[in-house]
C-alpha cells in the first residue's frame, strides 16, 4: 500500500516525485508547517475568523429585514483570508510537497514564443485575466433569482473547498509534466478508454465556453462607441507594454505598470469622447460585425508570441478589473447599501423563476460556476500558466489565489444584483415573452412575481442611465451595471453620475470578459494540438507554425460557429446557451478533479486523495442531476428536447409561437434545442467514462502499487530564484540581494550557482 509518496515513488531520475517526499521543505515566504507561531500572528488571524463569522452569524439570523451588503463582504473576505492562509498553505506543503528547487518547463524549455519564464505578479494578472470571464459577473446575477443567501454560500464554500482547489492542483501537475493539456494528461494517467473521451469532451466543451463568453461580449458592444473604442485601444497598448518590458526595458515591471495603466485610463476617457464625436458612428458595430472581427482577434492572439500581446493585455486588463472590483468593494464600505433582494425567494423551492427555470438543486450550483468551481479554470491551468510560471512553489499564489480573487468579483456581483429594487432586477433579467414589452406589461408580470414595482419606476430607472429600455436586458451584464452605478453614484457624483458609471460597468464587463476569449483560444489551441500529438507527432511541437496556425483556425471557427448561431437566436442566445454553459462548464470540473485525484492516488498521496476526492462527488452529483433533467424533463423551461417537441408541433400545426416572429425563427428554435439536448447527453456520457476508468485506475493503482506509471518529467535543478508570494519576505529579499536580482527574481549567473 502507498501511503504518502515515499516507499513506491520513481527515483528522482525519473520523475522527482521522491526527492519531494524525502524533503518536504517549505513554501518561501511562509514559515514551515511545523514552526511556531507569534502571539501577534495568532491574534491577528483570531480577528480576522471573528470578522468572518459575524458577518455569516447576521446574514444567518436575518429574518426579512434589509441588512448592509456589508455584512456580506466581511463573511467573504474573512473566509478567503483563512482558506488562503491555512488550507491552501496546508495543500502546498503537505499535498503536493512543491519544490523551489525544481525547474519548470518555462524554465527549462524556454522558447520565448509559448514557453517562457514570467514575472510572478505578470503572471498573475495574465492567469486572474484569463480564467475570471463572463461567469463571476453573470452567474451570480442570475443565481439572485432564488436569494443572496444560496449563492453567496455556494460561491464562498465553493471556492475554498473545491475551485481554488481545483485551479492550484491542475496548475502543479500540468508544470510537471511540461505545461501538458487537461485532455492529454487525462490520456496520459487514466488509459486509452478514460483519456479519449476526455480528449474529446474537454474539447467540444472549450468551444461552448468560448462561444458563451464571446456572445456576452458582442451583446455588451453591440451599438457601443465607447466600450468598442475603449476596448479596441487595449490591444495596441499591450503591444507596446509587450515590446517595452521584452526589448526597451526589460524587467522594468512597475514601471511599464505604470505606463500601461494611465494609457488604459486615457482609453476609457477617451471612448467617452469618441461617443460624443463625428467618430461614433464608425466605432458603432452591429453584433455580425463584432463576431467577425472578434473571430480575428481570437486568432491573431493564438498565434502571436505570449509576450508580446497576451501576457501584457491580461495583466493590463487585471489593473482594471481588481482596481474597480476594489473600488467596488470600498463603495459598500462606505454607501453601506442594504440587500432588498430576499435572503431566499420563493423561486428556490417552487423552481419556476423567469430568469432560469429549475430547482435551487442542481441549478443554482450549475449557474454560478466561476467564482466557485469551474471546469475552465483547468484549461487555463494546464494550458498557457504552466508554461509561464517561474517556480513550482508559486502554484499557491497563482492557482489558489488567483481563484479566491474571482471568487471576490461574483461575491461583488451577487452584492450588485441584491442591493437594486427586486422588482427592477426581475424586469430587466425576465424574458420579453413572459414580460411583455412596455413598462405597464412589465409592472403587472413583476408584480405577478410578489415584486410590485410602478411603470413610472421602472421608465425613470431607465431615464437615469441615459437608456431607452431597461426590460429584460437579459445576461446579467446590464443588472450588475446597475448595481454598480447605484454604489459608485452614491460615494462619487450623486445621481447625476449614475449614467457614466452605468456605461463605465458595461465596457469594463466588456473588457474583463475579452482576456479569458483570447487566453481560452490559446488553450484551445493547446489542447488541440496534444490530441492531433497523437496521431502525428509534429503537432506535439506546440511552436510548429503549420500546427499552431490550423489548430487556432479550427479552434475560432469551432466557438465562432455558435457565436453566429446566438446572435441569431430567436430565444435568446444567453438564454439557450447559458444552461448548456454552466451544465458543459461543471462537467469540465469533473474532468479536471477526476484527473487530479487520480495523479493524487498514483503518486502515493491516497491518504490526501480526498482534498480534489470529495470536490469531485459533490460536482458529478449536481452535474449529473442537471443534465439528466435538461435531457428528460417534461417542463419546457427545463428540457431540451421537451422545448423542441413544442415548436416541433408548433410547426407541424402551421403555427408562430412566440417569441418567434416567423417559421424560420421556428426552426432554428428546433435545431438549437436539438443540438443543445444532443451536447448534453454526449456530455454527459463521455463524462461518465471518464469518470469510471479513473476509477479503475486509481483500484489498480492501490491494489497494484508496482505497476504505477507515471508521466512526470525527471527532477532538473532550476536556475532561478523568484518569490513565491507577490510580496517577496526578508528572507526571499536577502537570497534575491545575495544573487544581484531585483524582486521579480530571475536566473542565478553562472558564476553564483557554481
Amino acid at each position: 500500500m502507498i501511503d504518502e509518496g515515499t516507499s513506491a515513488m520513481p527515483k528522482p531520475e525519473s520523475t522527482g516525485t521522491e526527492r519531494d517526499a524525502a524533503s518536504p521543505g517549505t513554501t518561501p515566504g511562509s514559515p514551515s508547517p511545523t514552526s511556531p507561531t507569534s502571539p501577534k500572528s495568532i491574534a491577528v488571524w483570531v480577528l480576522v475568523g471573528l470578522v468572518g463569522a459575524i458577518g455569516w452569524g447576521v446574514l444567518a439570523l436575518s429574518r426579512g429585514e434589509e441588512i448592509s451588503a456589508a455584512w456580506l463582504l466581511a463573511a467573504a473576505l474573512g473566509s478567503y483570508a483563512i482558506g488562503y492562509r491555512f488550507y491552501a498553505r496546508f495543500i502546498a506543503h503537505r499535498v503536493l510537497k512543491a519544490d523551489k528547487t525544481r525547474a519548470t518547463p518555462a524554465e527549462r524549455l524556454d522558447n520565448g514564443v509559448d514557453f517562457h519564464p514570467t514575472d510572478r505578479r505578470v503572471l498573475f494578472g495574465h492567469h486572474f485575466a484569463a480564467v475570471a470571464g463572463a461567469g463571476p459577473l453573470v452567474g451570480p446575477v442570475l443565481a439572485a433569482q432564488m436569494g443572496y443567501l444560496p449563492g453567496t454560500i455556494w460561491i464562498v464554500a465553493g471556492v475554498i473547498f473545491a475551485g481554488a482547489v481545483q485551479d492550484m492542483v491542475t496548475l502543479f501537475f500540468s508544470t510537471r509534466r511540461d505545461g501538458r493539456s487537461l485532455g492529454q494528461m487525462a490520456r496520459d494517467e487514466i488509459g486509452p478508454v478514460g483519456g479519449a473521451a476526455a480528449l474529446v469532451a474537454v474539447f467540444a466543451i472549450m468551444i461552448i465556453l468560448l462561444a458563451v463568453l464571446a456572445l456576452v461580449i458582442v451583446n455588451a458592444l453591440a451599438h457601443s462607441p465607447w466600450g468598442v473604442f475603449s476596448i479596441g485601444m487595449t490591444i495596441p497598448i499591450a503591444l507596446f507594454m509587450g515590446f517595452y518590458l521584452r526589448v526597451l526595458r526589460p524587467g522594468r515591471v512597475t514601471e511599464v505598470s505604470v505606463i500601461g495603466v494611465a494609457l488604459l485610463l486615457l482609453a476609457i476617457v477617451a471612448g467617452g469622447w469618441v461617443a460624443e464625436s463625428s467618430l461614433a458612428d464608425t466605432f458603432t458595430l452591429e453584433k455580425e460585425t463584432l463576431v467577425i472581427w472578434m473571430i480575428a482577434y481570437g486568432f491573431v492572439a493564438s498565434v502571436l508570441p505570449v509576450w508580446m500581446l497576451l501576457a501584457p493585455r491580461d495583466y493590463l486588463s487585471t489593473f482594471m478589473k481588481v482596481g474597480t472590483i476594489a473600488l467596488l468593494a470600498l463603495g459598500v464600505v462606505i454607501a453601506m447599501p442594504t440587500l432588498k433582494m430576499p435572503a431566499v425567494t420563493d423561486f428556490a423551492a417552487r423552481g419556476d423563476g423567469p430568469v432560469f427555470a429549475g430547482s435551487m438543486f442542481p441549478f443554482v450550483f450549475i449557474t454560478i460556476a466561476c467564482g466557485a468551481l469551474s471546469g475552465f479554470h483547468a484549461l487555463v491551468s494546464s494550458g498557457t500558466t504552466p508554461k509561464m510560471i517561474q517556480k513550482e512553489t508559486q502554484v499557491r499564489v497563482i492557482g489558489y489565489g488567483a481563484m479566491l480573487t474571482e471568487s471576490f468579483v461574483a461575491v461583488m456581483a451577487i452584492i450588485a444584483a441584491s442591493i437594486i429594487e427586486p422588482g427592477l432586477f426581475f424586469a430587466v433579467n425576465s424574458p420579453g415573452g413572459v414580460i411583455g414589452t412596455t413598462v405597464e406589461t412589465a409592472s403587472q408580470a413583476v408584480t405577478n412575481f410578489g415584486f410590485a414595482i410602478s411603470p413610472e419606476a421602472l421608465a425613470q430607472a431607465a431615464k437615469d442611465v441615459e437608456e431607452a429600455s431597461l426590460l429584460s436586458r437579459t445576461g446579467g451584464a446590464p443588472t450588475f451595471a446597475l448595481g454598480m452605478s447605484e454604489i459608485f453614484s452614491a460615494v462619487i457624483g450623486g445621481a447625476g453620475m449614475k449614467a457614466f458609471w452605468y456605461h463605465f460597468a458595461i465596457m469594463f464587463e466588456a473588457l474583463f470578459i475579452l482576456t479569458t476569449v483570447d487566453a481560452g483560444t490559446r488553450v484551445g489551441r493547446f489542447m488541440l494540438q496534444d490530441t492531433l500529438g497523437n496521431v502525428h507527432k509534429s503537432f506535439r511541437n506546440v511552436s510548429w507554425k503549420p500546427g499552431v496556425w490550423l489548430a487556432s483556425a479550427l479552434v475560432v471557427g469551432g466557438w465562432g460557429y455558435f457565436l453566429w448561431v446566438g446572435i441569431k437566436d430567436p430565444l435568446g442566445g444567453i438564454n439557450q446557451l447559458f444552461p448548456l454553459f454552466g451544465i458543459a462548464n461543471q462537467l469540465l470540473a469533473a474532468v479536471a478533479l477526476a484527473v487530479c485525484t487520480t495523479l493524487l492516488v498514483k503518486s502515493g498521496r491516497l491518504k490526501w486523495a480526498w482534498v480534489t476526492g470529495v470536490p469531485l462527488a459533490w460536482d458529478v452529483a449536481v452535474t449529473l442531476t442537471a443534465s439528466y433533467q435538461k435531457i428528460f424533463s417534461d417542463d419546457v423551461k427545463v428540457g431540451f428536447f421537451a422545448q423542441r417537441d413544442k415548436y416541433q408541433t408548433g410547426i407541424d400545426a402551421g403555427k408562430v409561437l412566440p417569441p418567434a416572429k416567423n417559421v424560420d425563427d421556428m426552426h432554428t428554435v428546433v435545431t438549437n434545442a436539438t443540438v443543445d439536448g444532443a451536447l448534453s447527453a454526449l456530455f454527459a456520457i463521455l463524462i461518465i467514462i471518464v469518470l469510471a476508468d479513473a476509477a479503475r485506475t486509481c483500484f489498480k493503482a492501490v491494489s497494484s502499487p508496482e505497476s504505477v506509471k507515471l508521466s512526470e518529467v525527471p527532477w532538473t535543478e532550476s536556475k532561478i530564484i523568484a518569490p513565491a508570494g507577490l510580496v517577496p519576505t526578508a528572507e526571499e529579499k536577502a537570497e534575491l540581494a545575495a544573487a544581484g536580482l531585483d524582486s521579480g527574481g530571475g536566473r542565478v549567473k553562472e558564476s553564483l550557482s557554481s
